[in-house]
This record gives structure tokens, C-alpha cells and sequence, in this order.
């Protein structure tokens, strides 16, 4: 069986999800769910990933974008991805890493510096 333009572009995504070892998964869209759910949610090093993927220069739908808005209203990150900025993600997974290490750092140092005392 081929796989239609979109599933590739899942499937690099899941690839480079894989990669940062994100935790992601697929929701269901089997009529009991909400309409215009991104295609996968991710949580990577504290910070909530939308991401909804689109093959070439095909949009996001109304609902769609209403839900990718709403996302961002609360501090997500609402991603639209194809095959031309599929690095995007890259960028945002690797900020999300270095923020956590940042911070972990600076609890962890604290930490010290007060035990010492």
C-alpha cells in the first residue's frame, strides 16, 4: 500500500520525534473525538508540541487553525508542518532541551548552594 504525501511527512516527523526521544502519539479521529485536533501532540522537556502535518502547500482547515490557535492562546506550540520546513521541529525540540537543561541546572545549583550553607 503507497503512502499518501501527508503520511510521509508523518512519518518524518515521527522520525526526528524518535530521535529527540519526545513523547508524542497520534489521536484517534474516529467521529467521539474534537474536530480539528493536530495531527500529533508531543511533550518534550516540559513544553506542549501540536503539530499538524500537511503535504505541500496544502493548508490547515478552519477547525484546524481554530484548534492550532486555541494551542498557542495557552502557551503550546502549534506547529503547521511539511516537507519544505520540517527542520522547525528540530529548532523547537532542541530549544525545548536546552531551556530544561537551563533550568534543571540553576534548580540543581541552588540546591547545592543551599545544603552548603
Amino acid at each position: 500500500m503507497a503512502q499518501t504525501p501527508e503520511s510521509k511527512v508523518k512519518a518524518k516527523v515521527k522520525a526526528v520525534l524518535d530521535f529527540h526521544g519526545a513523547y508524542y502519539f497520534f489521536p484517534a479521529s474516529n467521529g467521539y473525538g474534537h474536530a480539528g485536533i493536530p495531527d500529533i501532540i508531543v511533550c518534550h522537556c516540559g513544553y506542549f508540541f501540536a503539530i499538524e502535518c500537511k503535504a505541500g502547500k496544502k493548508q490547515p482547515t478552519a477547525l484546524q487553525e481554530r484548534e492550532l490557535r486555541r494551542i498557542r492562546e495557552h502557551g503550546g506550540v502549534a506547529l503547521v508542518i511539511n516537507e519544505s520546513n520540517i527542520n522547525d521541529i528540530e529548532i523547537y525540540l532542541n530549544y525545548a532541551k536546552e531551556e530544561y537543561d537551563r533550568t534543571t541546572n540553576a534548580i540543581t545549583s541552588r540546591a547545592t548552594n543551599t545544603s552548603l550553607m
